[in-house]
């Protein structure tokens, strides 16, 4: 989370869609940085509404503008794989060790969810309960340098080029057509989230 007092702004970091670019980037800009512990850096959107936003708002005297970003639901999932993945090769009881993405996105449509595949989801990361976007701005990761990267030049008056950092492994992320249909209907709420971004 990186808040920007004099531009009554706060990014909020969703897991797995360019946050720690954005922030390696943006951090010498920002009046407050939160990257530790992860449930800081990762603060949901409606947490963020109930603790921080009238702290802030009552101490600046104006509410702050948020925004984040949103993967498409499942490269979201593909980049949670690659990133579970990553340190399995040199342990052979790692609980990913020889699980196929296939495997992975099963793992994650199962309840119980095993804990290697318990990621939570976007839609309830970006959402109240009720649903609807507890964000005011909500861009596509797939457009952050048409789009996001836009505005916060405007909104920060200054150039940005976010770097490539925390990249995962390239793996093989194939997914049969059954299962896309079925990640499909169990993440219906983060697709509709994501059709909905402009």
């Amino acid at each position: 989370m990186l808040i920007f007092w004099d531009q009554r702004l706060v990014f909020l970091a969703t897991p797995k869609a360019g946050s720690t670019a954005v922030e390696v980037a943006l951090e010498s800009l920002a009046s407050v940085t939160m990257q530790r512990p992860a449930p800081l850096k990762h603060m949901s959107a409606q947490d963020f509404r109930t603790t921080l936003a009238p702290w802030l708002a009552a101490q600046a005297g104006a509410p702050f503008t948020t925004v984040a970003l949103m993967r498409e639901p499942i490269g979201w999932l593909r980049s949670w794989y690659r990133f579970r993945t990553r340190d399995d090769f040199d342990d052979p009881d790692h609980p990913m060790a020889g699980r196929r993405f296939e495997d992975f996105a099963r793992d994650y449509m199962a309840r119980p969810c095993p804990a290697q595949a318990d990621i939570g989801s976007q839609s309830a990361h970006l959402c109240g309960a009720d649903g609807t976007p507890a964000v005011d701005r909500i861009f596509r990761y797939e457009q952050i340098d048409e789009s996001f990267v836009h505005f916060l030049e405007d909104r920060l008056d200054c150039a940005i080029t976010l770097p490539r950092v925390n990249v995962p492994p390239a793996v093989d992320t194939e997914l049969s057509a059954e299962t896309e249909a079925a990640l499909k209907e169990w993440m219906a709420a983060d697709f509709a989230l994501y059709e909905s971004l402009a």
